[in-house]
């Protein structure tokens, strides 16, 4: 098995714990900004960490919880209880220096990011930009932008979650960002959540350098994370299931700067 393929450890519990330290592999050497982890909580059961010197962003998946942080009660929130039903999630911003629980007054899945934190936001929840189309035809997919690089919600963290439909292609046409050249490139490491709908589904992403060097194909099924430190990475929905990814990017800069492959930048050019 790939060690960049994750796979969810139980179904309850915290399932994943992927931090700078354990994502390190001979095909990740370098790795050290991105942290992931999911809580998969029944109603009642509770999830506290210290941030350390990590900034953190909570995303409901799906479910509620009461969710604090520091010395902010945020009440109750969440309002999708099925992560398929592509409505907004909710989401929580906690800086270095602090700490946070969750309790689930439902059961419900919920997912931790974490890069470097700085010092610069406060605790708060996060107001995520509306649903976007992007891509034609098979290629089309939709994202809510949770904190990307247009809003100023965070010092390094890049979140997204995508929503690739039956038989379609997302992460495409294959790209990278993995060289520390700005404006050009910004290096970016990059964890991607899979679910898929119905949950016995799979999908397919590979992970591939031009040079051959790194070359993986992996099938995910849901609840795995797939590590991507360098190379393209598109992705494949088979006929008959939906596929969601969130995913978190982080490195020198919050800016995101990729490339297409240049063997297949003519389908950006085309759809352009």
């Amino acid at each position: 098995m790939s060690d960049l393929l994750v796979h969810p450890a139980g179904v309850t519990g915290k399932v994943h714990d992927i931090t700078v330290e354990n994502a390190k592999t001979p095909k990740s050497p370098d790795w050290g900004y991105v942290g992931f982890g999911v809580y998969r909580l029944k109603a009642g059961e509770s999830a506290s960490e210290s941030t350390l010197d990590r900034e953190v962003i909570l995303v409901l998946v799906e479910g509620k919880a009461e969710i604090s942080a520091g010395s902010e009660a945020f009440g109750e929130l969440g309002q999708r209880m099925n992560v398929f039903e592509r409505t907004k999630p909710v989401c929580v911003y906690i800086p270095n220096g602090s700490d946070w629980t969750a309790w689930a007054t439902t059961d419900c899945t919920l997912a931790i990011c974490t890069a470097p934190g700085m010092g610069n936001h406060k605790a708060r929840i996060l107001d995520v930009p509306d649903l976007v189309t992007r891509g034609k035809g098979a290629n089309t997919r939709y994202i809510f932008p949770i904190a990307m690089e247009e809003s100023d919600v965070a010092d390094s963290l890049l979140v997204t979650e995508v929503f690739t439909p039956s038989g379609n292609w997302s992460s495409y046409p294959p790209h990278r960002h993995d060289d520390d050249n700005f404006p050009a490139m910004t290096y970016l490491e990059e964890t991607y959540y899979h679910r898929l709908n119905p949950e016995q589904g799979y999908g397919h992403q590979r992970v591939f350098t031009e040079d051959g060097t790194l070359d993986e194909t992996m099938s995910v099924s849901n609840h795995d994370v797939v590590l991507v430190p360098k190379g393209h990475h598109p992705c494949g929905a088979p006929y008959g299931y939906d596929m969601y990814y969130l995913n978190v990017m982080a490195g020198p800069i919050r800016k995101w700067r990729f490339q297409n492959h240049p063997d297949h930048d003519w389908i950006a050019k085309r759809d352009a």
